[in-house]
């Protein structure tokens, strides 16, 4: 044993100090993180503790009952800097206002790899979190809300990242911001048990790839999960309910796995209150002004454009003005096992390639489907057609409406039911279901490592 000794002394010299539980009361937070080591913890007493303040070391931030970290309304209120901090049990508000720096109530420099940010309350300020290039980092169970004072084109977004491989977003509820999670050039982050109210886009993706949106919920927001520039994600039993313009917006995103997601499109009293938003170009103008009210439900449930070799799989689209809304050389997607239920428009498809939305002789459950199923297979025994020549006709020309019940159009409708190749092509489901999925089926599994 004592021979041994030579051999461990070098590591004990290289063990650091045992970390210390540090008490710091209001007025000494500045001072405490300057003299702080490694892996010391600063528990801060309840009250008002004076910010902006500088963590340049990897220690914890630790908030009793009632403490709280207080900006001057200038830049961020806690800049991180150090590997391996976290922050939490805090209150943390009163960061700056400018969109073009950036100010957040807690910001994650690119050294703050693994850093923790969980169970604080962070309001009142531009951005809540920012993740800055900060990989593998930890943003969970936290309340962020943003300023109400502020126009929507003048917040923040709730919890933003660039550039943040593996970092996770797990179990937070956002308010008030731009956007609740906005994300741009990164890959392999997870999102999900967040719950998203009183924001322009609930999730906002864009050139982030390889990663995965699950188990979400949006509410009341102008549009649900807006999915940009982005590769191989998977998106996954998450919710979008009485979101007013899309409940899922896909644009460039391609390669993506959408199973057991949820559009509950249809309005409650208030719902249609004025807010400061952008319509979507194609929504009619008579629906933009006074007789908003008139719509029932969320513009758009799902909006594909330019898509490409997505899975759509156990979803269900219910209470839209438009079901599905497919355009723009969208090409080679699945859709399969979803059901569309009590859209007043069920699939608006401008193109003129014939789609056949099936697969493995499954298609999907169409609630306007008048079918029968002689053999009880649960397949209807007629293909499913949502448009025809007129549709396309209204579309372009919307005040042909005013001849919609006349002879001559119900005799095209019907000549075109009886001879099917009269069609110009469209969306056409070959095995339509006579049942509704179950909500929230996983069709297909596609494990994404966060």
């Amino acid at each position: 044993m004592l021979n041994r000794l030579p051999l461990l002394a070098p590591l004990l010299l290289a063990t650091p100090a045992l970390a210390a539980t540090v008490p710091v009361a209001p007025g000494g937070l500045a001072a405490a993180l300057e003299a702080a080591s490694p892996g010391d913890v600063l528990v801060l007493r309840p009250g008002t503790h004076d910010g902006p303040v500088r963590v340049t070391v990897p220690v914890t931030l630790a908030g009793e009952p009632g403490a709280v970290v207080a900006g001057t309304g200038t830049g961020h209120v806690v800049h991180v800097t150090a590997p391996g901090v976290t922050i939490r049990g805090l209150e943390i508000k009163g960061s700056g206002t400018s969109l073009f720096d950036q100010h957040a109530g807690v910001f994650l420099g690119k050294e703050a790899e693994g850093a923790v940010v969980e169970d604080n309350r962070i309001t009142g300020n531009l951005i809540g979190v920012y993740v800055w290039g900060a990989k593998d980092s930890l943003v969970r169970g936290n309340l962020v809300q943003g300023r109400r004072d502020l126009r929507v084109s003048e917040r923040g977004n709730g919890i933003q990242l660039w550039n943040a491989p593996g970092t996770r977003v797990i179990g937070n509820t956002v308010r008030d911001g731009r956007d609740g999670i906005f994300v741009t050039t990164s890959k392999r982050n997870l999102f999900q048990g967040n719950r998203f109210e009183r924001v322009r886009f609930a999730v906002h993706y864009m050139y982030t790839n390889q990663s995965e949106v699950s188990d979400n919920v949006s509410v009341g927001n102008d549009v649900g999960y807006a999915i940009m520039y982005s590769n191989e994600l998977t998106i996954r039993n998450n919710r979008s309910e009485r979101d007013r313009e899309h409940g899922f917006l896909f644009n460039y995103a391609n390669s993506a796995l959408i199973e057991g997601n949820t559009v509950a499109g249809r309005f409650q009293a208030g719902d249609m209150a004025e807010r400061e938003t952008v319509a979507d170009k194609d929504m009619p103008r008579d629906l933009d002004g006074p007789d908003r009210g008139r719509r029932f439900g969320t513009w758009k449930c799902v909006f594909i454009y330019n898509a490409n070799k997505n899975r759509f799989a156990g979803n269900r689209f219910e209470g839209c003005e438009i079901g599905v809304h497919f355009t723009a050389g969208s090409e080679r997607n699945t859709l399969t096992g979803n059901a569309f239920i009590d859209n007043r428009t069920q699939v608006k498809y401008v193109g003129t390639r014939h789609l056949d939305w099936s697969y493995g002789g499954r298609g999907n459950y169409w609630s306007d489907n008048a079918a029968f199923d002689l053999n009880g297979d649960g397949i209807a025994d007629e293909a499913y057609r949502p448009n025809d020549v007129i549709d396309r006709v209204m579309w372009a020309y919307p005040a042909a409406k005013l001849l919609m019940n006349g002879p001559g159009v119900q005799v095209v409708r019907w000549a075109q039911k009886q001879f099917p190749a009269l069609h110009p092509g469209g969306v056409i489901d070959s095995a339509p279901l006579m049942n509704p999925p179950a909500a929230g089926v996983q069709v297909a599994t596609r494990k994404v490592q966060p």
